[in-house]
């Protein structure tokens, strides 16, 4: 069974507002109707945290759920932690899905994105963010935004604009890269005194 990735964009302030209106998380959907597709769907639908967590916690007591599954339900688990704001617990549950299942990108795009949540682990979260890409997350637009963030807060702007860039490319219809464009935009043009 292939995973699907579906863009989740509840929450989103959390990741560095003082520098952007908005960003993302990637959850990893299961198919079927098992617990673990309903722990996406909490996931996805950000219903209240425990009542996620039972859910999640539940699909993941089933010892017959598959190893690919184990692990997209340990990263939607995760990324309900972080929309609570436990982002020490997300963190927890995405390395034990890149222990379990070291293909997994979403796991490396959502630790990235806990990172920078957490302040301070820009370095960590380019390098994660990039092995994520490098494994070709279904959303890697989310992971390009992100990074973006991450070189920005590194002084690294070229590449921060590369990744808006790119992220924007990738999916035209979400406002938030391109927004990060024009905010470049004008900073060249007040430099150059235009």
């Amino acid at each position: 069974m292939k995973n699907t990735i579906l863009f989740c964009l509840a929450g989103a302030a959390m990741l560095c507002p003082s520098l952007h209106p908005a960003a993302a998380t990637t959850s990893t959907s299961v198919i079927g109707s098992s617990h673990a597709r309903a722990c996406f769907n909490a996931a996805e639908s950000h219903r209240r945290t425990r009542d996620a967590l039972r859910v999640c916690d539940s699909a993941l007591m089933d010892a017959a759920l598959p190893a690919e599954h184990r692990a997209a339900t340990l990263v939607n688990r995760g990324i309900i932690h972080m929309q609570a704001g436990n982002i020490p617990a997300a963190i927890v549950d995405f390395d034990a899905a890149i222990v379990l299942q070291p293909v997994t990108a979403e796991a490396y795009v959502n630790k990235g994105i806990a990172l920078i949540q957490m302040g301070g682990r820009d370095s960590e979260a380019v390098a994660l963010l990039t092995k994520g890409l490098d494994l070709g997350p279904m959303r890697p637009e989310v992971a390009h935004y992100t990074r973006a963030i991450a070189y920005e807060s590194l002084g690294k702007v070229r590449e921060a604009f590369e990744d808006y860039s790119r992220a924007a490319q990738l999916a035209p219809q979400w406002p938030e890269p391109g927004e990060q464009l024009m905010r470049f935009q004008r900073i060249r043009a007040k430099t150059l005194g235009a």
